[in-house]
């Protein structure tokens, strides 16, 4: 049994440290998830996970450490994030390393886990999804595997918890081997001389010596952080490094993969056992549709139509019901008991801490937000986010922008936050700012989304279709622009890795919805009930309506707007879920006719990036750039939505 172990755990015992690597997604999140007794977010998707995660928990007594780390291939890092989970299994020294192994991917996972193995950290093999593979056709000889690697190898279905009760067993008893893996004499001899110019305290020398005759770009920096080299020290292990390259007849990194690959192909051939007669992979035909312009975009707009359609029909319909069956009977109560007043005014007032607050949380967004999430959360874990990306891929390509760079301006329509944040793996500083602008700009993340849509949809489909025009076209026009006026870098070759198309379980979905929709709550409602407050007390103090009369002109006049969008605005600088529950109140108070309502969704959806995006973007770009970029922004969105403004007037709406 493992128990969730808060931060105030007290010991005199250190706690077994326990890192989970393997390939990008592979499950690591998941066993993470079933270990520790916790929840994070898991999905048929890449950059899921995008930092590490760290939790103490009791497994059979035991209390350990557990921590969840990015996609890695192997310790040769070619990104960002695996360069990080590198850095953590040389710099924390984990006890123990659980490697979620891929069965389907079963060359490249044990390619990584060779690297592991000449460490010689105690290691758990879990060989996860090990069901996916009987249905393509494939048996795997678990017991050859452990004999090839002699370490325990558990099998796992980590969606359903399967083989975890055996890999807890597996943690406790975990034991250390010694590995030796050879690479031929004069590379040994040379991984021997480069390793004695190393530091003595750090960790895994050989390996590292290893990684600089391959030449990583990243683990000279890892060495001259962890230990303080001079110049000369830094300079007579380069030149240890290039006298054994130049000593070796023939390219050092062939004959190193090559014998690695060997290893790996030889233990494939004993353990794979495959079927003369396999199932049809329906799986690659659905992906390959997915990501062929000529089906891809048909399959792409019946997506979003079936979002539409169940946001307006479905969601609409709940919040309705939950305003007439809970929020009416409630506010007709309170009024009952407190007569008009200050009271009144500070409970459920236009600005009340129960009807601007709480009401607008739960009534108004949190129905909005459950049908989308399942919708989203269902396409998430089916794997069609890896595929859209690989579709767009050359648009994105005419905004100046690589392949590499796409995953991050999709993952931007789930959580800006997180999208923004991925950004680090971007070798071009260039594609990165682009990236970041774009992201904070015109991409609604997925709770706006479902919220537009619900906005929109009151007022039919030519506004859902003329607003997303315009905010496509706004995002095509700003990319142009970053294309042309930052100086170009030459750009490097990109490889999407796409998950299998899965179908999705009912129950990991309904998990995955409830999680989030409680992240919604624990972090929205603080937030609305505090921009109630500010908005009672700005108004009550008379600064609220100096503002609007101040703003009145621009409000007004080149927006078309009322004077309560000022209160929209102004929580969209909080939350823009709060703001966009203030839109549909004024809709339902007929203050918003057709083209205001396209206005304001489209003002609100660019306006003021959430507080922490900005956090997110002050990260990536420093202070100063993320300031410079988020005025740019809040300039642009008022432009930008007083042109569409007149448009609409003057070609459009009668």
């Amino acid at each position: 049994m493992t128990n969730q172990v808060q931060d105030t755990f007290h010991t005199d015992v250190a706690p077994i440290k326990i890192g989970i690597v393997g390939l990008p997604n592979s499950g690591k999140t998941q066993l993470f998830n079933n270990l520790t007794g916790t929840y994070n977010v898991v999905a048929n998707a890449l950059l899921t996970t995008i930092e590490h995660k760290k939790t103490r928990c009791e497994i059979n007594g035991q209390v350990c450490e557990i921590t969840d780390t990015p996609g890695i291939h192997e310790l040769l890092a070619q990104s960002y994030e695996e360069a990080s989970t590198r850095d953590y299994i040389f710099s924390e020294k984990p006890d123990i390393l659980v490697v979620c192994m891929d069965s389907n991917r079963l060359k490249q996972s044990l390619n990584l886990t060779l690297d592991l193995l000449e460490l010689g950290i105690p290691i758990i093999v879990a060989l996860n999804a090990i069901d996916e593979t009987c249905r393509r056709g494939i048996v795997l000889d678990t017991r050859k595997l452990l004999h090839f690697l002699r370490v325990p190898v558990i099998e796992c279905i980590a969606l359903s918890g399967q083989g975890t009760d055996e890999l807890k067993d597996a943690i406790i008893n975990a034991r250390g081997i010694k590995w030796e893996f050879t690479y031929g004499t004069i590379i040994e001899k040379g991984l021997s001389q480069i390793a004695q110019l190393l530091p003595s305290d750090l960790p895994h020398t050989r390996k590292i010596a290893a990684l600089l005759l391959l030449n990583d770009s990243y683990i000279t920096d890892f060495v001259k952080q962890f230990s303080k080299l001079t110049d000369s020290d830094l300079y007579k292990i380069q030149d240890s490094v290039r006298k054994t390259q130049q000593d070796f007849q023939g390219n050092i990194t062939r004959v190193i993969n090559n014998r690695r690959s060997q290893w790996v192909n030889d233990i494939v051939d004993e353990v794979v056992i495959q079927q003369s007669i396999s199932p049809r992979e329906y799986e690659r035909t659905i992906a390959q549709m997915c990501r062929t312009p000529l089906t891809g975009i048909p399959i792409l707009l019946f997506i979003v139509y079936l979002i539409y359609l169940a946001v307006v029909n479905c969601a609409n319909v709940i919040a309705g019901w939950m305003d007439e069956t809970l929020w009416v009977p409630v506010h007709t109560l309170i009024n009952g008991w407190v007569g008009p007043g200050f009271i009144n005014d500070f409970l459920i007032g236009d600005y009340g801490i129960l009807s601007l607050g709480l009401a607008n949380a739960f009534i108004t967004v949190l129905p909005i937000l459950s049908v989308f999430f399942l919708i989203y959360n269902t396409l998430e874990d089916i794997g069609y986010i890896p595929n859209l990306c690989v579709l767009t891929r050359r648009f994105f390509e005419k905004l100046g922008l690589s392949g590499e760079s796409v995953m991050p301006l999709v993952l931007g329509f789930g959580c800006k936050t997180m999208a923004t944040l991925t950004t680090k793996s971007l070798q071009s500083s260039r594609e990165r700012y682009i990236a970041i602008y774009l992201i904070a700009f015109a991409i609604p993340c997925a709770a706006q989304m479902g919220l537009n849509i619900s906005i929109l949809g009151r007022m039919g489909l030519q506004a859902f279709v003329i607003t997303f025009s315009v905010l496509i076209a706004v995002e095509i026009i700003a990319g142009m622009i970053l294309n042309l006026i930052l100086p170009h870098e030459e750009k490097g070759d990109f490889i999407q890795e796409l998950p299998p198309i899965r179908l999705p379980t009912v129950k990991a979905v309904l998990v995955k919805t409830w999680y989030r929709l409680i992240w919604f709550l624990e972090e929205a409602v603080p937030v609305f009930i505090y921009a109630a407050l500010a908005l009672f007390i700005l108004d009550k103090t008379g600064i609220l309506m100096a503002s609007k009369i101040f703003l009145q002109p621009v409000i007004e006049g080149f927006l078309g707007l009322p004077l309560q969008m000022v209160d929209a605005l102004i929580l969209c600088m909080a939350r823009h879920e709060a703001a966009a529950g203030l839109i549909i109140n004024l809709i339902n108070k007929n203050l918003l006719d057709f083209r205001q309502c396209i206005v304001a969704v489209t003002i609100t959806t660019m306006f003021v990036p959430c507080f922490a995006n900005i956090m997110a973007m002050i990260k990536e770009l420093g202070t100063a750039r993320a300031i410079v970029m988020t005025l740019i922004i809040n300039a642009s969105s008022f432009i930008i939505a007083g042109c569409l403004n007149w448009t609409l007037i003057l070609f459009f709406i009668s």
